[in-house]
């Protein structure tokens, strides 16, 4: 996966119908499964950051629509 915020950003935009500087985190996950990328615009500037897992894969969740909520729980 080659695409930094500018690129990320857009696809929140057109696929998902979202705000990407709306302070929510989106995630994204490379082909392989190995790699995520988060960006989250934190009312300053846009973050964007990378974890490359060096052994196993990130267990993703069924998907209905084109997104997922996620709360925190207490």
């Amino acid at each position: 996966m080659r695409r930094g915020f500018p690129s990320l950003a857009l696809q929140v935009q057109e696929v998902l119908r979202k705000d990407p500087l709306s302070g929510h985190l989106f995630v994204f996950r490379g082909r392989r499964s190995d790699l995520v990328k988060v960006i989250w615009h934190d009312g300053q500037g846009a973050c964007l950051f990378t974890k490359r897992l060096e052994r196993g894969r990130f267990i993703w969740p069924s998907v209905a629509g084109d997104a997922v909520t996620i709360s925190r729980r207490r």
